[in-house]
């Protein structure tokens, strides 16, 4: 019998529509696959000091927007969690701080990760910001570039539907 391709499976929830979206696909792959899921949030806090001293942000800005980026990361993760709990999938959750990139690729090599799932950038709308759509650009391809086992960006259009009938 053939091994597993990817035992356990990575998936970077940032808030995003694309993220969730992630966390579907993950879902479906684990019913599929049985494999083991793990959904990692990461506080940009590396970004968050380059504001700083760049002055855009004060430091009482800083930690108060760092307290509201990890409020938002529990709920994304609880989320993820009760996406799973609908389809009988077990998510295990991380919350991360520091560089996104960076965290993501060290929780992979934490879990022996087989693959990491991301959302992909193009589903960022007209009505975010670009400063968003750069950063979370910026972080997947250094995931993708810097990562040791396998990345999907996840672009099924119609996961939403998929996720339901699953």
């Amino acid at each position: 019998m053939i091994k597993s391709l990817f035992q356990n499976v990575l998936i970077l929830v940032n808030g995003s529509e694309s993220s969730i979206h992630a966390v579907q696909y993950g879902i479906l792959m684990a019913k599929l696959y049985r494999c083991n899921l793990k959904a990692v949030y990461v506080v940009d806090t590396a970004t968050l000091k380059q504001l700083t001293l760049s002055k855009f942000f004060v430091a009482d800005e800083s930690r108060s927007f760092e307290e509201s980026l990890t409020r938002d990361g529990r709920r994304y993760l609880d989320y993820a969690v009760n996406l799973g709990k609908a389809k009988n999938i077990k998510i295990e959750t991380e919350l991360l701080s520091g560089s996104v990139g960076y965290e993501v690729i060290a929780a992979a090599e934490r879990m022996h990760a087989g693959l990491i799932l991301l959302g992909s950038c193009s589903s960022v709308t007209k009505n975010t910001a670009a400063v968003k759509h750069d950063a979370v650009s910026s972080s997947n391809q250094e995931i993708l570039r810097s990562a040791r086992c396998s990345v999907l960006v996840v672009k099924e259009e119609n996961i939403e539907q998929l996720y339901k009938m699953g």
